[in-house]
């Protein structure tokens, strides 16, 4: 298959790990630009991708006309894997690969809003539908901003930063954020992270519900992967990896469960994952030709035949 515009993290580990034999079905529930796909589809899979993004999709054209029917997009969230799955008639699956967050291809469209690196809009909605990043700042009362600014940006001084943001109201570019952001908390020059990083992130996850994406689309995942069949998740920032550790760790009868979403391990419980592997981070060579990679943890594991638990009844 064509090369992708951008540079997939931790390409071969992911592989490894979904261990793709010719003629099996793997979803890609991340589609982006397309470099997992094209992977798989080298790899001799049929592949069913997801991407809730309407520019993904659009972008998606040249790859779908050289693989023909071997790849079905799917213009959708991928926590509605499982129903839509089902209606195409191709569950369950062999292998299911998630790569969490925001896409290159995102963040290197200033019209998208999703980046402080360049000015443009303050949007940072992936569907490109529903309230807007400046819809939030602009009307949100100086406690929630606080709060998430806390909770999903992990800003220690988030009421700082909240008030200067009420402050400066209205708020319209992503230039105008960061440098809002900037002020309140001091930004120095040759600081090697911008302060603004922590905002831009936490506005993001908030708005696109990307934490609760993720735990449903986890659930889903359990629901299509048949026995045997291969998770393999990529996240970028601790609050994503908690989450996929934690979900691994009970589906694999390792620790209680304590999430909302998902339910206390009951007495008994056939695990519905083996142990997962060890985590896998980039190695230097990987760094050297594709930063992004930094930050990334890819986590595996491999589906047993027991009863997901979403479906046995426990919600």
């Amino acid at each position: 298959m064509s090369e992708a515009p951008h540079i997939p993290v931790l390409l071969d580990e992911v592989l490894d790990g979904l261990a793709i034999e010719p003629g099996e079905v793997h979803v890609d529930a991340t589609f982006g630009a397309g470099g997992y796909t094209r992977a798989m589809l080298g790899r001799g899979a049929r592949v069913i991708a997801f991407d809730r993004d309407p520019d993904a999709v659009a972008n998606a054209a040249p790859t779908l006309a050289e693989a023909g029917e071997r790849l079905t997009l799917v213009e959708a969230p991928f926590s509605s894997m499982a129903s839509a799955l089902a209606d195409l008639g191709v569950v369950p699956v062999d292998g299911v690969t998630m790569d969490i967050g925001v896409s290159s291809m995102q963040l290197d469209q200033a019209e998208r809003g999703f980046s402080f690196q360049t000015d443009g809009p303050l949007d940072m909605r992936m569907s490109q539908s529903g309230p807007t990043a400046a819809d939030f700042v602009n009307t949100a009362d100086e406690a929630e901003i606080a709060d998430v600014l806390y909770h999903y940006g992990e800003e220690p001084r988030s009421r700082r930063v909240a008030r200067a943001i009420v402050e400066a109201r209205p708020i319209t570019r992503t230039a105008e954020l960061a440098s809002i952001v900037r002020r309140a908390l001091g930004h120095k020059p040759h600081e090697k992270k911008d302060p603004a990083t922590r905002t831009f992130q936490a506005l993001r996850i908030h708005l696109n519900a990307e934490l609760d994406e993720l735990e449903r689309g986890l659930e889903a995942a359990e629901r299509v992967l048949k026995p045997g069949g291969r998770l393999a998740v990529v996240t970028f920032h601790s609050l994503e990896d908690r989450i996929v550790k934690r979900f691994l760790r009970e589906r694999s009868g390792s620790t209680p469960s304590a999430s909302r979403h998902m339910p206390a391990q009951a007495a008994g419980r056939a695990p519905s994952f083996e142990s997962p592997a060890k985590p896998v981070r980039a190695g230097e060579a990987e760094l050297a030709r594709n930063p992004r990679a930094r930050s990334a943890t890819l986590r595996t594991a491999r589906r047993t035949a027991a009863a997901a638990w979403t479906e046995a009844g426990v919600k």
